[in-house]
This record gives C-alpha cells, structure tokens and sequence, in this order.
C-alpha cells in the first residue's frame, strides 16, 4: 500500500460527476464507487472534508438566464448541494465511515450548522466532513466555496475530480489537439485564463499556499492514486514541477 503525500484533503466533486450516465439526478452506481473510494483513502488515515456541487440538480447562473433573478437562483443552488450531500453521507454511513454534514445555510432538522471549530473537531475525531451551501452566499461558486473551506481547515491539498485527468489548453472533447499540462503555477492558471476553476478559487489556494490537484474521478481507484502522488492528475502550485 502507497504512503499517502497529504495528511488532510479537501475534495471538490461536482454534481454533474455523480450523474453517471443520467441526464441529471444521481447515479446508484456513481454514488457507490466514489464512497468506496473516500472510504479507501479514509483507511490509510487521511483526514477528509468534501464539497459536492449541484450542477446535476440545479444551476443558479443558467437560472439566471432564464428570467429568476441570480441571487435566488445561487440560494436555489446551495440547497441543491446539500441533497448532494445528504445522499453521498447515506452512501458513506451505509457502508460504515462516520460522516458529518454541515451546511453554511443553518438547516437544523438536517444536517449541522457550518462552525469552523466544530469541523475542525470532526476531522480530529476521524470523522468526514461534507461542507453543504457553498459559502452560505450568492454569486460565489462551489469551487470558491472548495478552497474556502480547505483553507480554513488548513488542508494539505485541494482535489477537484472532473471528467478528464487534468488541466487542458482548451476543451479535449472539443478539441483533440488541446495540451494537457502536468504542472501549472497559479499565475500561469490566471494569466492563461484556463477554465479549471473560477479565479477567485485559484487566487484564495494561492493566497493559502493550497496545492490543487485536478484528476479524472470517473477512473477507478483515481482518489488514492491523486493522495498518494500516483496517477494522471495536474498539480497547480506556486512551484514548477509536479510532486
């Protein structure tokens, strides 16, 4: 078994991941196999908080557009991240990790407040963490909500698990002569307006001296691999060279 590189991780899966082939909702089988593997990476003793989107159940901007001012649409969009949430904690207590759900929009009856200290104590007790709500505020994305949360909970690493194993000049499915990048600072993120996450995420990693590492969470065993430096993934950082 590999040595895990980072003692506490934060990962970012997007809604739209845990749709397996569906058009939207949630993917059994999706669901599933990502638990399992937070659950593998558990049992080497790495501390994990998550964040999930809710791009599979609703999007505030694409709401926007389609005449519901944006700021009720984001709010509309943070509950839908903690029906994410709540699903993937059932998945992760059903076959035994103990989880917690806390959401930056106090909701009570379901899930606990977001309190950093609280989390903080979770994690320290062995517990996962699922931040739900985003930052609690509109006009913000889950990925900024991601580093937000990692840099509060002073993680080692922030992983963002998309479709493809890593960071492209341009879209690979589009176009298939697009580079793809084993290694990115921060500043050429930015200044090459690569589309991996919003440019407030990358500046608050930056700011927090978060490495991000960008993988394809549809390959099995991809979480473990990514923790323990193995794999296809892309690490932004203020270095130059993948670790």
């Amino acid at each position: 078994m590999a040595t895990p590189k980072y003692r506490r991780i934060l990962l970012k899966i997007s809604g739209e991941a845990l749709m397996g082939g569906n058009e939207f909702g949630l993917d059994p089988e999706t669901l599933e196999r990502v638990a399992g593997e937070v659950k593998g990476v558990h049992e080497l003793g790495v501390e994990i908080c998550l964040v999930v989107g809710g791009g599979n159940i609703f999007r505030g901007i694409e709401a926007g557009a389609r005449g519901i001012e944006r700021a009720t649409g984001d709010y509309m969009g943070m509950l839908a991240t903690v029906m994410n949430a709540l699903a993937v904690q059932g998945v992760l207590e059903r076959i035994g990790v103990p989880t917690r759900v806390l959401s930056a929009i106090p909701m009570a009856t379901v899930c606990e407040p977001y309190i950093r200290r609280r989390a903080v104590r979770h994690l320290e007790k062995g517990r996962v963490v699922i931040f739900a709500a985003g930052t609690g505020n509109p006009f913000f994305t889950t990925d900024t909500a991601a580093a937000l949360r990692a840099s509060e909970m002073g993680c080692n690493a922030l992983l963002k698990g998309t479709k493809v194993d890593g960071v492209y000049s341009a879209d690979p499915v589009k176009d298939p002569g697009a580079e793809r990048y084993d290694a990115l600072s921060f500043h050429e993120v930015l200044s090459r307006d690569l589309k991996v996450m919003d440019a407030s995420a990358i500046a608050l990693a930056r700011e927090n001296g978060i490495p991000i590492l960008v993988f394809s969470i549809q390959n099995a065993g991809s979480i473990a691999d990514v923790v323990c430096g193995q794999g296809h993934f892309t690490i932004i950082s203020d270095g130059d060279a993948r670790v």
